[in-house]
């Protein structure tokens, strides 16, 4: 099981994101959207994170209001996997359960505690 990782820092705005594979990826198996869990289970040790959503391999987005890990059509107004454009608009759309399972190819990770996310800086030059 392959997953990619996208952790966000609220604090700065910043946002990761890193591959993961078996083993590692396997703790992920059963959690739920809004969980907590620790940094140390997959490599990133002294960070706390809560799961935001993700997405499984065909890119459905999950959501927080279905239970289970399957894939259903709802009736959507808004939210994960639907942005109207006009108000009032509603629209049967596919989108993925809250609970992970070996579908799941994107998960979305925001950090409650640890020290502030490192990344690259913004190289681009600015010309006057």
């Amino acid at each position: 099981m392959e997953v990619k990782i996208v952790i966000s820092d609220p604090r700065t705005g910043r946002a990761k994101q890193i591959e993961i594979k078996s083993p590692e990826a396997e703790v992920f198996i059963g959690k739920k959207i809004g969980d907590k869990i620790a940094g140390e289970l997959f490599g990133m040790a002294g960070y706390e994170f809560e799961i935001t959503g993700g997405s499984d391999k065909d890119g459905f987005p999950m959501r927080k209001d279905i239970e289970g890990t399957r894939r259903v059509k709802i009736l959507l107004s808004d939210g994960p996997g639907f942005n109207p454009e006009e108000k009032g608009h509603r629209e049967r759309k596919s989108v993925r359960g809250n609970t992970i399972d070996e579908d799941i190819a994107q998960i979305n990770l925001k950090i409650l505690s640890g020290p502030e996310l490192k990344g690259e800086e913004n190289k681009e030059e600015k010309t006057s």
